[in-house]
């Protein structure tokens, strides 16, 4: 970090002569191209300036070679070695070679998310690099060799959770004071048909007077009359997996008879006339089926209230 125009050292030549064969000019010898540009030799003085500023990455050190000359072409050489020392300019780099953008929930701990390569170009403490993952998430980081990670679960993941995880890594190198960089990780968390269908109530409860008409609405019993009966069930998963068809269970073809229920909505309605005197209340087992094929079941309970549809037998 020595500024352009600083005078890095100044060579000194003496000459017993008097006059003319005791000045003497200084000049480069057997210089480099990339030194010829850095460098500046006053010819006079023999101070050598910095002409650009140094880098070390891209050379730790120069070799000159100087030349101081008398007016009668005596001459004599000496050599300068210049030693570039580092110093903390560049923060690591954090190069994701490959990455995951969607995981199913049910990869196996240890699944491999990313590849990383991480390097400084500094050297020393300045370059060594120390590598973590913001807490929080179920990952770890792990070193394959030399400058390689790779980033890895930690444990099954949970869709029903967490969907989406945004993985932050990052880098710090040992210079004082540290430079850090940092690379984020986008992850959506695919849906496995873990969770079965939910019904809202374990046992639902209906009551509806006798001869009521096909297509009859079942109605709950609070209150009477007033609200069409669903069952109705919820599924934690995404997509086709939460998607749910009702049906009935197994039960008699008499009962499958006189009662029927839609599919998508849940809703229970007679297909035939009911007759208290025939039967007095039924138990309807329904199904709740989700696009994975799991399966909850409930009951509905339905009592048939009597009408006076009888006159007296003498």
């Amino acid at each position: 970090d020595v500024p352009v125009g600083s005078v890095l050292v100044t060579v000194t030549a003496t000459d017993a002569d008097e006059g003319l064969y005791g000045h003497m000019k200084y000049s480069l010898k057997k210089v480099s191209d990339m030194a010829s540009n850095i460098f500046h030799l006053d010819s006079e003085t023999g101070a050598i300036t910095l002409l650009q500023s140094l880098d070390f990455e891209e050379g730790d050190s120069y070799d000159l070679e100087v030349q101081a000359r008398d007016g009668g072409g005596l001459f004599d050489t000496a050599k300068i070695t210049i030693t570039v020392t580092d110093k903390n300019d560049n923060a690591p780099v954090i190069a994701v070679r490959s990455a995951l953008s969607e995981i199913s929930e049910d990869a196996p701990s240890g699944t491999v998310v990313a590849l990383l390569h991480v390097q400084d170009r500094d050297s020393g403490a300045n370059g060594d690099v120390r590598c973590s993952l913001d807490g929080g998430v179920p990952f770890r980081l792990e070193k394959s060799f030399d400058d390689y990670y790779r980033v890895v679960t930690a444990r099954e993941l949970d869709r029903e959770q967490v969907s989406e995880y945004n993985v932050t890594v990052r880098a710090a190198d040992g210079g004082s004071p540290p430079l850090q960089s940092r690379a984020v990780l986008a992850l959506r968390v695919l849906d496995v048909n873990d969770n079965a269908p939910v019904f809202a109530e374990e046992r639902y409860s209906a009551r509806l007077a006798e001869n009521n008409a096909a297509g009859a609405l079942v109605l709950t019993d609070t209150p009477p009359g007033l609200i069409v009966l669903n069952v109705s069930a919820s599924d934690a998963d995404a997509g086709n997996n939460a998607h749910i068809i009702y049906g009935f269970g197994k039960m008699p073809t008499k009962m499958l008879q006189k009662f029927v229920v839609d599919a998508e909505s849940g809703t229970i309605t007679l297909q035939e006339e009911i007759d208290f005197e025939d039967m007095r209340g039924y138990t309807l087992l329904v199904e709740a089926r989700d696009g994975g094929g799991l399966v909850a079941h409930c009951k509905v309970e339905v009592e048939v209230l009597d009408v006076n549809d009888n006159a007296p037998e003498i």
